[in-house]
């Protein structure tokens, strides 16, 4: 008898690739979730971009017999629609509807994976909002998506990840609607292919799913495998010169933990309890906000985590194969942005020295075993980490990670700090204004007292003196300032 959550159907022949993840229920609503692995890693040097283009080609143009404004008001009645999301090595197709509407809303979203329309037209809007987003809406209103796409382009330099998934401007003016063409051709087969349902269909339906999409070719272009992430061996720091009112810091390395590997739990518990994303606990929280008040937000990650500004979990069906850790601070008057990013590096250093004791680790580990819940509370996000179980050939999620921190221990989390997050090799990123300024100032290395408006504790008072002088450890030439107007060109 199936269980709730299988999967895995395999034709045989040249079908033999092709991956379905089944979760048939009773829900009124039908989910999909058409994921293939191959995204911007895969661009072409010269033209990064390609693989985001290609996607937008699909979700946000035309098929061959309708235009993608038919289809818009065809799907309006349904309100229904269907979106793409393309990461380094996963491009997904989602989108669901009401069980009533499912034959009308299957047929348009077949047609448009299946039967695009590659209409000229299609095209060079979509290509021109693309320049549009790189050039004003990531470098114009999003100094935290900034920083962090800046961050990867500097860790990754020279890797296939080291673009970000829209590409360059530079890049996608060279793209042509036939390079588009032929990357839907290489790329979107069945040997990439995880095919995605949830919901309430019928056996009958699922099979006839499985047909459309082998249509597709059975193999394609081969991917390389990806070399290391390259440790800088020193700490960086790349300032963005911007004018905000405000500093955004990123900060980061390479990670050889991913979802299966032995201390994943271990380290996604010490993230937590130096930062879990939107939530007021976590240790950097505490010490920056709270006591301190020098600005927002302060989170700590483990796998990468677009869009944060914007949720509180983070979308599925972003699986690579390699990860960085990584501390996002923002925002911080330039003030006290020196002090800002010592305490940063400080309170990691202290992570690393002394670990954490039994009271935090029992309280994180209890939070993450519960937090992990939440993170499947849709039947599409239940669906796209169902996927991302399949890219990692791990079991289901949540069952995976709650087994892990069962048997987790104080020392084992310790261990694993100390293992994958000690080591010195930081890239920081700022993005900030008077970067000349900010500079200097680093690399000075002079003390950078806090000044309070309300009395704080004395207790306070002396780590401040040790954090104002504390050492960032950076040369002259491991620093750079970049104008913003040149980022992402």
């Amino acid at each position: 008898m199936k269980t709730p959550l299988v999967m895995f159907l395999l034709a045989s022949g040249a079908f033999a690739q092709m991956r379905v993840v089944d979760m048939r229920g009773k829900s009124p609503l039908v989910t999909f979730r058409i994921v293939f692995t191959a995204g911007s890693a895969a661009d072409p040097a010269d033209k990064p971009g390609l693989a985001n283009l290609t996607a937008e080609m699909l979700a946000g143009g035309g098929t061959r017999d309708l235009t993608y404004q038919q289809i818009l008001d065809a799907m309006f009645p349904m309100a229904a629609s269907v979106s793409s999301q393309v990461d380094k090595q996963m491009t997904t197709f989602s989108g669901a509807t009401h069980v009533e509407n499912l034959e009308a809303y299957y047929k348009l979203f077949r047609a448009m994976l299946l039967e695009p329309g590659w209409r000229e037209d299609d095209f060079k809007r979509i290509r021109e909002n693309t320049i549009n987003y790189l050039r004003v809406t990531l470098r114009g209103y999003n100094d935290e998506e900034l920083g962090k796409e800046v961050l990867y382009n500097e860790i990754y330099a020279g890797h296939p990840y080291g673009r970000h998934n829209a590409g360059t401007v530079a890049g996608l003016e060279k793209i042509t609607l036939d390079d588009v063409k032929e990357f839907y051709r290489t790329h979107y087969t069945q040997v990439h292919l995880i095919a995605g349902l949830a919901g309430g269909y019928t056996p009958e339906f699922l099979e006839r799913v499985k047909k459309d999409f082998r249509q597709l070719p059975a193999k394609g272009f081969a991917a390389k495998p990806l070399p290391p992430a390259t440790p800088a061996g020193h700490t960086r720091l790349t300032i963005v010169d911007k004018d905000t009112r405000s500093v955004a810091y990123s900060l980061g390395f390479p990670i050889i933990v991913k979802r299966g590997h032995p201390d994943y739990p271990a380290l996604l518990v010490a993230a937590s309890w130096l930062g879990q994303h939107r939530m007021s606990g976590g240790r950097l929280y505490q010490r920056m906000r709270e006591l301190r008040g020098l600005n927002y937000g302060d989170y700590a990650y483990i796998e990468y985590f677009p869009r944060g500004m914007f949720q509180f979990e983070p979308d599925p069906n972003l699986a690579r194969s390699q990860q960085i850790f990584q501390i996002w601070i923002r925002p911080v008057d330039p003030a006290t942005a020196h002090f800002a990013v010592r305490l940063a590096l400080y309170e990691m250093d202290k992570l690393v020295r002394e670990g954490l004791d039994q009271e935090s680790f029992e309280r994180t580990r209890n939070f993450v075993m519960k937090y992990a819940k939440l993170l499947t509370k849709t039947k599409s996000a239940e669906l796209g980490y169902a996927i991302d179980s399949r890219f990692y050939r791990i079991p289901e999620y949540v069952s995976y990670l709650q087994a892990g921190l069962q048997k987790l221990t104080r020392e084992d989390v310790n261990r694993a700090i100390r293992k994958h997050l000690g080591g010195g090799n930081v890239t920081i990123v700022a993005v900030a204004r008077n970067c000349a300024s900010l500079k200097s100032r680093i690399l000075e290395e002079a003390p950078s007292p806090m000044a309070y408006n309300s009395p704080k504790p004395k207790e306070l008072l002396e780590e401040d003196k040790t954090v104002s002088a504390w050492k960032v450890g950076l040369k002259p030439e491991n620093v750079r300032i970049i104008d913003v107007e040149k980022v992402f060109e």
